[in-house]
């Protein structure tokens, strides 16, 4: 995740940087390998996932939203994508991620959103259904 939010901070210039703490990580091989995956897979993914999470966020711009939240929300609609992990395990990751590194109200804004993400992935909802229309 630091890895996106230099990014996003940085643009492209700060690939190196990402690469350089990658690359200095004490993680095991397998660990740093999974990192260097899920932030390519993120990056590569990140016009799709901006898109989901503009439409199903509404009354927050991405862009103002808090870096963290902003990127814990990309690498979690990502991996909701992806569909490798049970969506329950991926959101709740996300917001083990939001308690530690944010606050417990981003915690609950990122359950919110993400489980919106999720059924609309899982053909529950239809895209971009209004908040007050889901639960209908």
């Amino acid at each position: 995740m630091q890895g996106l939010c230099c990014l996003d901070v940085q643009g492209e210039k700060g690939r190196d940087l990402v690469d350089e703490f990658l690359a200095a990580s004490k993680d095991e091989a397998e660990v740093a390998a999974s990192a260097r995956r899920l932030l390519t897979e993120a990056l590569a993914d990140r016009p799709r996932c901006d898109e989901l999470l503009g439409r199903t966020a509404r009354r927050w711009q991405l862009g103002r939203l808090a870096l963290v939240d902003r990127n814990i929300l990309r690498l979690a609609v990502c991996e909701l994508r992806a569909g490798r992990q049970p969506m329950k395990v991926i959101i709740s990751e996300a917001m083990k991620l939001a308690e530690e590194f944010s606050t417990a109200e981003s915690a609950r804004f990122i359950n919110g959103v993400l489980d919106s993400i999720a059924k609309e992935i899982a053909g529950e909802i239809s895209p971009g259904t209004p908040d007050n229309e889901k639960d209908g």
